[in-house]
C-alpha cells in the first residue's frame, strides 16, 4: 500500500507546487502597468501636474511641451494606477487635483471652452515657438480637446471629491463650436465637425474668418466613421451641442463608384437610412476578413474611443463585429501576410528618428496608406474595372508599436500577451518605463523613448482588462448613454455576424 501511495503523493505535491507557482507568478499586465506608470510620473512636472509629450528611454529630460490629449491621458492613467494599487487613493487624488487646478488657470478660448494644442508643462504658458524653434500659431484641435474632455469625464466618475473642479472645465467645453451643419460629405450627407480653429489669424489659411465666431476654421472636416474624432462627436451629441444625425453623416467607406476609385479598394455594401440620413454601409475585405476600414488602417483610429465608450456592447451588430475583425486583420497582416513575426501597427515614434504613421495599408481608405514598414510596402487591390490592381506588396522592415497591441486586449487577450512577450524577449524593447515606443523588427532598431499618449493608451487598456472596465464605468454617465447608445444599437455594419477569425483564438 505504501508503494502505491508514494507515487500518488509525489504527483499531488508536484501538482500543488505547480498551482502555487502559477498563483505566485506576477501577472505580466500588472508589471507592464507599473512600469508604464513610472514613465508617466517621470514626464510630469510636480508643480503643475502637467505631463510632457515624451521622454527618452532612460527617463531623463522630458520634452518641454504638452497637449490637451497628453493632459487627459495622464488623468485617466492616474485612475488606472489607483485601481491597480500602483499608487494610493490619496496620491491619485492629489495628482489629479493638481492637474485640474492648473487646467483652471491655463489660457484657453473662452467662448468655446477649448484648449490650445501646445503648452509649456513647467509654466503652463501657451507656446508660439516649439522647442525645435518652429514658430506656431496657437491652434485649438477638435480631436485633442476630445481626449482632454474624455479624461475630465473619467475624473468626474472616478473622483467624487474632484467632481466640481473637473466640471468647472468640462462643462464649459462646447464641441458644437466645431460643428458645421453645411459641410457635405462625398455621399451627400450634411453636418460634420471641423479639424479645429485659430483665434488669431494664421499664415496661409484657406478660409476667411468666421464673422459670428471670430475665429479662423480649418478647411478640413472629419467625414470618416472609424477614426478617433468620433470621440468629440460622441461628446457633442451627448451634451446636445451636436445633432444625433452627425453620427450617421460620417462615412463607413467612401462610395463604391469610379469617382472614388482612388481609395484603397472597391467597397462592398448596401444603402440604408438612419434618422432620415442615407448611409452607405460599405466594408473592405482583406485576406478573408471583412471589416469597416479606418482612414489609415491603424489600431489607434479604430480602437482608442473603445477605451471609454462600450462600443462593442452598445453596437453588437456594428462595432461588436468590427472591432474583433480589425484586430484579426492586424494580426493576419503581421504574422501571415507581411510575415514579420509580430503585429500591432499604429502611429508612433520612428525607430530611426522623429515620428511616423504606421498601419496596415490594405485596411485604410487612404490609397497612399499608413505603411507597416519603413520602406512603405505598397498594397494595391485595384478597384474593379475602374483601376487595375498593382503588383503584390513587398514588405521590409516592419514597425510594430506595443500600444497598438494593448488596445486589442478586449478581443484577443491570449494573442496580445504572446505578441508582447515575444517583442520583449526578441529585442531590446523594454526599459524602466515599460515598452519603448516602436520597434523595426527586421533591423532590430528600437525607438527608445516614451510618448505620453501611447503610454496612457497602454494604461487605459490594462486598466479596463484588470479592473473590470474601470475607465468605461467612470466615463459613461446616464446622459451620455441615453444619447449615444441608441445610435450604436440601431446600426448593422456590412460585416458578417460570426465570421471566422482564427487569429483571435486564445481569449
Amino acid at each position: 500500500m505504501r508503494r502505491l501511495l508514494a507515487p500518488l503523493l509525489a504527483l499531488a505535491l508536484v501538482a500543488t507546487s505547480a498551482t502555487v507557482a502559477e498563483a505566485a507568478a506576477p501577472d505580466p499586465l500588472r508589471t507592464y502597468a507599473k512600469d508604464t506608470w513610472r514613465s508617466l510620473t517621470a514626464m510630469t512636472d510636480p508643480a503643475t501636474g502637467l505631463v510632457a509629450d515624451n521622454i527618452p528611454g532612460d527617463l531623463s529630460a522630458p520634452a518641454a511641451y504638452t497637449s490637451p490629449t497628453n493632459i487627459g491621458g495622464y488623468m485617466w492613467s492616474a485612475v488606472v494606477a489607483r485601481s491597480l494599487g500602483i499608487i494610493s487613493a490619496r496620491d491619485a487624488t492629489q495628482r489629479v487635483e493638481k492637474t485640474l487646478d492648473t487646467l483652471a488657470k491655463l489660457k484657453h478660448h473662452d467662448k468655446s471652452g477649448m484648449y490650445y494644442n501646445w503648452y509649456d508643462p513647467h509654466t503652463g504658458a501657451v507656446l508660439t515657438v516649439l522647442p525645435d524653434g518652429t514658430q506656431v500659431t496657437p491652434f485649438l484641435s477638435s480631436v485633442d480637446n476630445g481626449w482632454l474632455a474624455a479624461g475630465l469625464q473619467v475624473v468626474q466618475g472616478a473622483f467624487p471629491s474632484l467632481r466640481t473642479k473637473a466640471a468647472k472645465v468640462l462643462d464649459h467645453m462646447d464641441f458644437g463650436f466645431y460643428f458645421n451643419p453645411a459641410a457635405t460629405s462625398p455621399i451627400g450627407t450634411r453636418g460634420l465637425i471641423r479639424g479645429g480653429f485659430w483665434d488669431t489669424e494664421p499664415p496661409n489659411t484657406c478660409t476667411a474668418p468666421d464673422a459670428a465666431k471670430a475665429v479662423w476654421f480649418t478647411c478640413n472636416h472629419y467625414d470618416i466613421t472609424v477614426t478617433e474624432p468620433r470621440m468629440a462627436t460622441y461628446l457633442g451629441i451627448s451634451e446636445g451641442h451636436i445633432p444625433a444625425t452627425a453620427y450617421f453623416d460620417t462615412m463607413r467607406t467612401l462610395p463604391d463608384n469610379c469617382d472614388y476609385s482612388w481609395q484603397e479598394m472597391q467597397p462592398q455594401g448596401f444603402t440604408t437610412t438612419h434618422l432620415g440620413r442615407q448611409v452607405y454601409e460599405g466594408s473592405y475585405r482583406y485576406r478573408g476578413i471583412t471589416f469597416v476600414p479606418s482612414w489609415g488602417g491603424d489600431m489607434f483610429e479604430a480602437l482608442m474611443p473603445d477605451l471609454f465608450v462600450p462600443e462593442a456592447q452598445w453596437g453588437p451588430r456594428s462595432w461588436g463585429r468590427n472591432h474583433p475583425a480589425t484586430v484579426a486583420a492586424q494580426i493576419e497582416h503581421g504574422l501571415n501576410d507581411a510575415k514579420y513575426g509580430y503585429w500591432g501597427f499604429s502611429p508612433a515614434s520612428n525607430p530611426f528618428g522623429g515620428y511616423g504613421v504606421y498601419g496596415v495599408d490594405a485596411m485604410g481608405m487612404d490609397t497612399n496608406g499608413y505603411p507597416s514598414d519603413i520602406e512603405g510596402g505598397k498594397y494595391d487591390a485595384g478597384f474593379g474595372d475602374c483601376r487595375p490592381a498593382g503588383p503584390p506588396a513587398v514588405y521590409g522592415d516592419g514597425v510594430v508599436t506595443p500600444h497598438a497591441a494593448f488596445l486589442a486586449l478586449p478581443y484577443a487577450r491570449g494573442p496580445v500577451l504572446a505578441n508582447l512577450a515575444k517583442i520583449k524577449s526578441g529585442f531590446d524593447a523594454y526599459g524602466p518605463g515599460g515598452f519603448y515606443d516602436a520597434v523595426a523588427v527586421r533591423s532590430k532598431t528600437v525607438a527608445k523613448r516614451y510618448l505620453s499618449l501611447d503610454q496612457s493608451m497602454i494604461m487605459g487598456a490594462i486598466g479596463n482588462e484588470l479592473a473590470d472596465d474601470v475607465l468605461k464605468k467612470a466615463f459613461v454617465t446616464p446622459r451620455f448613454e441615453r444619447a449615444v447608445r441608441p445610435l450604436l444599437a440601431r446600426e448593422t455594419f456590412n460585416v458578417p455576424a460570426g465570421q471566422k477569425l482564427p487569429q483571435l483564438g486564445g481569449r
